[in-house]
């Protein structure tokens, strides 16, 4: 069941509204990158065996045997897929985490997207709560859900802390490992999309002779309410701070 293993690996690592499904559509495009969508989602850690893990290799993969996924890390989930590919590939506790995932992504790289300003990042990620709306298809009309009543300053910061978690949590992985991941930054990727695209191609060595990218799936989200949020809980954030920050 191996055969369908890869010739080469990358994850995308990511914690909310960083520009990672625009980076997996983009990567997608070209054909030749894998299909770098979230596929540690398409079943349970717990009953995950080889035949799940090749359906994700293959789900993955494109044809000439790149595999990318995304995976945005929090603890039970990451434990519960170690621990599967553990029993997979009969490898003992002893053995060190990033050798278990090189184990079932060989060949790999790493790729960890993060964003600059991180309360517009808790913000979007509330709104897209709020809303429902998570992406915008280009062209896709503005969901017209009413939310100018729902901030909230608790989940925003609640939001603001749980960012900062699954970044450490992403840097301590890595740092285990030895591994100096690449890392594109939200702002610079959605002011030089296409050039950050061929980065990634680049850093991962692939020839791209006639590659074509297409261009940006989704249109941004942010809006008047979004910067409104942005504004109140920079406020009241820093109320009766002597010495402010922003």
């Amino acid at each position: 069941m191996e055969t369908s293993k890869p010739k080469q690996s990358y994850t995308i690592w990511f914690s909310q509204r960083t520009g990672s499904t625009l980076l997996y559509k983009a990567l997608q495009s070209t054909g030749v990158a894998g299909n770098p969508g979230e596929l540690l989602h398409m079943c349970e850690p717990e009953t995950a065996g080889m035949p799940e893990i090749v359906r994700i290799w293959e789900e993955g993969s494109t044809p000439n045997g790149v595999f990318g996924m995304k995976v945005s890390m929090y603890h039970a989930n990451h434990e519960g897929w170690l621990a599967a590919f553990r029993r997979a590939f009969n490898i003992g506790e002893d053995v060190p985490r990033s050798v278990v995932w090189e184990t079932a992504f060989p060949n790999g790289k790493h790729i960890v997207m993060s964003r600059r300003n991180q309360v517009r990042l808790a913000v979007s990620w509330w709104r897209a709560i709020v809303s429902g709306e998570w992406h915008r298809e280009h062209g896709q009309k503005p969901s017209n859900a009413e939310i100018s009543g729902e901030y909230s300053f608790d989940a925003i910061s609640h939001l603001l802390t749980e960012t900062a978690m699954r970044e450490a949590a992403i840097e301590d992985f890595l740092t285990e490992a030895g591994i100096t991941p690449m890392t594109i930054v939200y702002e610079d990727f959605i002011a030089n999309y296409e050039r950050t695209v061929r980065d990634v191609l680049d850093y991962l060595g692939i020839d791209q002779e006639g590659v074509r990218i297409a261009e940006p799936y989704f249109d941004r989200i942010a809006d008047e309410v979004a910067e409104q949020w942005v504004q109140r809980f920079r406020e009241e954030r820093q109320a009766g701070w002597t010495n402010r920050a922003w």
